[in-house]
């Protein structure tokens, strides 16, 4: 098997939701606030720093008002950077619209029909690339 990719039995629909796996991250020897840290601005970055980006924040829910805790640099990373424009664009990749939409989503699992639709891209494509036997960005199948 390739490095980063996974067998398995169930195969997903459009209606499967699909989530960021940062174990994933972990064990493919990845770091993953190394790479979320590339999305801030040089001035967040030391400050997140000084701060420290592990320190849990409560994330509020504004639908469901459900609670959940995230580190700050999620926080920051949900509340801030995903409400820019430039954090989702036309010319962003597919992997990396749905990398970005779930980790400004909270990473609260999302259908390729539901991603579809917030990102304005066909279900069909994001159920392909998803699907496939690679994993993109940890993204992986809710199972």
């Amino acid at each position: 098997m390739l490095p980063g990719s996974q067998f398995t039995l169930v195969k997903p629909t459009i209606k499967t939701p699909f989530y960021i796996d940062f174990e994933w991250w972990q064990q493919n020897d990845r770091s993953w606030r190394v790479y979320l840290r590339s999305y801030l601005s040089e001035e967040d970055r030391q400050r997140i720093e000084s701060v420290g980006d592990e320190q849990l924040v409560d994330l509020i829910d504004s639908e469901t008002a459900e609670i959940r805790q995230v580190d700050g640099l999620q926080h920051l990373l949900i509340t801030d950077y995903a409400s820019r424009p430039e954090f989702i664009t036309g010319t962003t990749s597919v992997t990396e619209s749905i990398f970005r939409l779930l980790l400004a989503n909270g990473n609260v699992p999302l259908s390729p029909a539901e991603i579809g639709e917030r990102l304005g891209r066909d279900p069909l494509t994001i159920l392909r690339t998803l699907s496939g036997p690679r994993i993109f960005k940890g993204i992986r199948p809710l199972s």
